[in-house]
């Protein structure tokens, strides 16, 4: 029998010890041992739950416990989870965690302690809630130079966006709606600002090209300033407005990363990705585009992930998993200015043959947009591809001329 903490009973705390009790019979066939919950930290008690037994508000407890192998990590956040996780690696339990945001800030130095003392340190549930995509990288898709990864990784986002796109919702509504169904928090800043899809993508581009990526080094934008307008000109133009996380690895070995609004043309494998799912597409030299698509969280779907995690462990005792990336550095990633990038922009002027004019003669030609029932002076264009520099500083000299730009989206080429 092994012997397990969960160290938070939240959503998807309370998910893993669902799974490991509801199926525990063929868990245990797949993982060769019984694996049992001793404790269930949490500051909160539960009198009425059948586990009342398990609670504890002690972490020491867990900590000194030599039974206790592997200790599930679902609390979220870097305080106090960093410190538990890592005083837990150093006391030799494998440790299991869904917790994207203490992965992205402090995978490398994690990984590191845990291979140091022939450990396992898993995070498959980090990334895309139950769709597997940690395993694949690392080992499906071993044999493969990955090209770039890019993808859907917030269902959040991805649930409004598809609302303003299908019926016409605003932003706002859309947003008052996720919160009422339970997709949105009451605070969703980590979710529509892009937070959320800026760790996801800090973690797959570290696996993937083997330095630690940090959150702080991408540049990120959210979906709050999108508008229906701007949804009805990418669809005049060929697509649908999607939240993106990128990566590509360019040749001088530098990374090219961002999270932003993106327009994807409609015959994308991301284009019809919809609703809460997520859809992330690894390109790989040899196999080309592979694309993971499913519910990017939930309670079940994310437990299930984890649980995953914690048979992995037990099957890998004595043969730890090889899972790992150097840490980073501070020029390790391109400024995102310098990447060359086609720029959908929406503006406003008074005289629109001259506004057209000046963009012709400034940008050398651009492809114009329109859409029905467009405010008076409204006006958009889809330049071409240039350094993403050089379009901030033709933008910048437009607006001298007349020309208020309200809204620039870059066009995604996936």
């Amino acid at each position: 029998m092994v012997e397990i903490a969960v160290m938070g009973y939240g959503v998807v705390g309370s998910g893993v010890v669902e799974v490991l009790t509801n199926h525990a019979e063929n868990i245990a066939k797949r993982a060769k041992e019984q694996i049992d919950i001793k404790y269930i930290l949490d500051l909160r008690e539960f009198p009425g739950s059948p586990f009342a037994d398990k609670f504890t508000n002690s972490f020491d407890k867990i900590l000194n416990d030599p039974e206790i192998k592997i200790v599930v990590e679902v609390m979220g956040g870097l305080k106090p989870a960093f410190e538990y996780v890592k005083r837990c690696l150093e006391a030799g339990k494998s440790v299991v965690t869904s917790n994207k945001e203490l992965v992205a800030a402090k995978g490398a130095e994690l990984l590191k302690i845990a291979q140091k003392n022939n450990l396992n340190f898993l995070f498959e549930a980090s990334v895309g809630g139950g769709i597997p995509i940690i395993r694949p990288i690392s080992q499906c898709l071993a044999a493969n130079d990955v090209v770039e990864i890019a993808g859907i990784l917030n269902g959040t986002t991805n649930f409004i966006l598809t609302k303003m796109i299908r019926e016409q919702m605003t932003f706002d509504d859309t947003l008052a709606l996720a919160q009422k169904l339970g997709y949105a928090e009451r605070n969703p800043a980590a979710d529509v600002e892009g937070y959320d899809a800026c760790r996801k993508i800090c973690i797959l581009a570290s696996l993937a090209y083997g330095k630690h990526v940090y959150p702080e080094q991408v540049h990120t934008e959210g979906i709050t300033g999108i508008t229906l307008a701007d949804v009805e000109y990418a669809a005049a133009w060929g697509g649908v407005v999607k939240l993106i996380g990128q990566v590509k690895m360019m040749e001088d070995g530098k990374l090219q990363i961002i999270v932003c609004p993106m327009f994807i043309p409609r015959d994308s494998q991301l284009a019809n990705v919809d609703d809460v799912f997520n859809g992330i597409m690894v390109r790989g030299d040899s196999t080309g585009d592979v694309v993971f698509y499913g519910k990017g969280a939930g309670k079940l779907p994310t437990a299930s992930a984890v649980v995953a995690d914690v048979i992995d462990c037990v099957k890998h005792f004595k043969a730890r998993k090889y899972l790992y990336w150097e840490d980073g550095s501070k020029d390790y990633v391109e400024d995102y200015l310098l990447n060359d990038v086609a720029m959908f922009v929406r503006a406003e002027t008074d005289n629109e043959d001259l506004a057209f004019k000046n963009i012709n003669k400034i940008f050398g030609g651009v492809t114009r947009l329109s859409r029905k029932k467009a405010a008076g002076g409204e006006i958009a264009f889809v330049t071409d591809v240039m350094q993403e520099k050089a379009i901030a500083a033709k933008l910048a000299e437009l607006e001298t001329l007349g020309v208020c730009v309200k809204n620039t989206i870059r066009i995604g080429d996936l």
